[in-house]
């Protein structure tokens, strides 16, 4: 039977096993790049498949920790923020606990993650400038703080900064890992919005580290669109601390324009080796398009962008091309139908005759 994330219940923040909630998370595959990393050199590019999860993306360790501690404390409320991937796997996991949820938005979510949410009985409040403007994500998460002060409530968002419990579900990727490739892991690229993702990353391999099951860390390497340039600039000029912007990527998923997990991400890479990397948007939906059509690999624009960052990272000559090096891709590309219509425009599914099929199989084939 699968134990979903409780497989590395010793390193998760202590939750009775009678409030442990499952629908199957984690256990992802990591598979080896065929033609995107020789493309550049890279012999050893691996692909770690986040999207298998059960709602289609990392998130779900997130919230089958977090939800599951609700339950351990009788709370019966979810109040939350989402720009899609963390509302779609609180919805979840709360419809399974029997708690309610309600999200607050970003205001430039994509349409496929509301539904998503929606169809798991989520109540939803898109607000405007929210994911753009930090002031105003500050306030509403101010907002949210006040309504979660309610005993039967508790507030949820994808960082350590609010949500350390739920966060801590998502170190076990790390530890999987190491069970799933044999050489030491020299670099692992992840994307960071608020940040959170790639601190749990790190501390995941801290945790190994510690107890002795790894000789050294991985470089983390944090890769930000240019547009939400919290963390990555920071990171790579020599700062300590993150800052926050206006966002203005369209990179769904990465547009959180304030300092959230920032400064402990910055400290955390730069104690691994690793640095920041900046991507275009551009860059991002190119390789979202390279990822299936030369890979069969059906990411969204966020998880795609950690591949943009390793690939350009190669082409700057920034790494060993026998390196030991991890992609975690976050999420699929069915979350994301704008940018799915995007990869796809130019091509068509023509309705035709059966004649017309008959006549190619008597041109080709006879």
């Amino acid at each position: 039977m699968n134990q979903g994330i409780w497989r590395f219940a010793e390193w998760i923040d202590p939750i009775p096993s009678s409030a442990r909630l499952t629908l199957g998370e984690g256990g992802t595959p990591l598979v080896r790049s065929r033609r995107l990393g020789p493309s550049v050199g890279l012999k050893n590019l691996f692909f770690k498949l986040e999207f298998t999860n059960p709602t289609g993306s990392y998130k779900d360790r997130f919230a089958c920790a977090a939800i599951s501690d609700m339950v351990a404390n009788g709370k019966t409320e979810c109040i939350a923020t989402s720009s899609g991937n963390t509302g779609a796997a609180l919805a979840a996991y709360c419809a399974l606990a029997g708690i309610t949820c309600e999200i607050a938005i970003v205001e430039k979510a994509p349409e496929g993650k509301l539904r998503q949410m929606l169809a798991y009985g989520a109540k939803l409040y898109r607000i405007r400038n929210f994911g753009v403007d930090s002031r105003t994500s500050d306030r509403v998460v101010e907002c949210l703080r006040q309504l979660s002060a309610r005993p039967q409530a508790q507030m949820q968002i994808s960082a350590f900064a609010y949500s350390p419990v739920g966060m801590s579900g998502v170190c076990g990727i790390s530890h999987e890992l190491i069970e799933q490739i044999t050489e030491p892991i020299d670099h692992v690229f992840c994307m960071a919005g608020g940040g959170g993702f790639v601190l749990a990353i790190a501390r995941g391999f801290n945790q190994l580290l510690n107890a002795g099951k790894i000789e050294r860390l991985p470089r983390v390497e944090c890769v930000q669109p240019e547009g939400n340039d919290t963390i990555s600039g920071p990171l790579k000029s020599g700062a300590i601390v993150g800052r926050n912007v206006d966002c203005t990527t369209r990179i769904s998923g990465l547009q959180v324009p304030q300092v959230i997990d920032a400064n402990e991400v910055i400290k955390a890479c730069r104690e691994s080796g690793g640095t920041g990397h900046l991507v275009s948007d551009e860059s991002v939906f190119e390789i979202q398009s390279r990822l299936a059509r030369e890979e069969g690999l059906f990411a969204e624009p966020a998880g795609s962008s950690a591949v943009a960052g390793v690939l350009q990272a190669a082409r700057a000559g920034q790494l060993d091309p026998n390196a030991n090096i991890v992609c975690i891709i976050s999420g699929s590309a069915f979350k994301d139908p704008t940018s799915l219509e995007a990869m796809t425009r130019g091509s068509a599914c023509p309705m035709i005759d059966l004649s017309e099929l008959e006549q190619r199989v008597e041109a080709e084939c006879h």
